[in-house]
């Protein structure tokens, strides 16, 4: 009567072969990750202050901030904020953009990060370019039209968007992240091994198609 599968031993069994698909698929991953272009990141920091005419205690004040904070990040995605942006510094290289429109929104989401700081409100920007000084550029040309304009997408009134950080670009690219591609590539080529291991062997398979006889 044969016996029951043991995946334990199945495992153990096959542990050269989910060893190697392992690190097939993490070496593969870190190839494709060097044939994408490297990305820098220049970081930006506003800081959104509400008037102290509207009466708010500190508490409301900064809750305020953070609605109006994501207000404002889903408003950098705009096409329209997206036109003040060029428009705001001549040394931004139009070239670089899709002339398609559809092509040059996603890029455009990409390309920016917006993020609101939770209980601070502080509105942390994020821009990701193939070229430092245009990471630099773009990153400024956002913090510039935020603190002049940025009122206005929100209702205007005595709102202050200041610039608190100027930007900050990476030391060394940050796109892709071949460290975390590749580590994703050995965990899902070891799963995948798993699979196949368990799937190809003898005695799991003898196990289902001579199941035990009780009678």
């Amino acid at each position: 009567m044969p016996d029951h599968p043991h995946y334990g031993k199945i495992l153990m069994k096959g542990w050269r072969r989910i060893f190697l698909f392992g690190v097939l698929a993490l070496v593969l991953a870190t190839g494709l990750s060097f044939i994408q272009p490297l990305q820098w990141s220049s970081n930006v920091r506003l800081l959104i202050i509400q008037p102290s005419s509207l009466g708010y205690d500190p508490y409301t004040a900064i809750r305020a901030a953070e609605r109006i904070g994501d207000n404002l990040a889903q408003v950098v995605y705009t096409t329209d904020y997206f036109g003040k942006v060029l428009d705001d510094r001549t040394a931004i290289d139009r070239a670089y953009f899709n002339l398609n429109e559809a092509k040059r929104r996603k890029q455009w989401g990409r390309m920016v990060n917006v993020v609101v700081e939770r209980g601070t409100g502080l509105l942390n920007i994020t821009v990701y370019h193939q070229d430092k000084a245009q990471a630099t550029e773009i990153a400024r040309a956002i913090a510039e039209v935020m603190t002049k304009e940025g009122a206005n997408y929100v209702g205007g009134g005595a709102l202050q968007i200041r610039l608190v950080d100027d930007p900050l670009v990476s030391r060394f690219p940050v796109k892709p992240n071949i460290l975390a591609n590749a580590f994703t590539g050995l965990v899902l080529g070891a799963l995948f091994g798993v699979l196949y291991v368990i799937a190809t062997d003898k005695s799991r398979r003898n196990a289902f198609e001579h199941p035990p006889s009780f009678v």
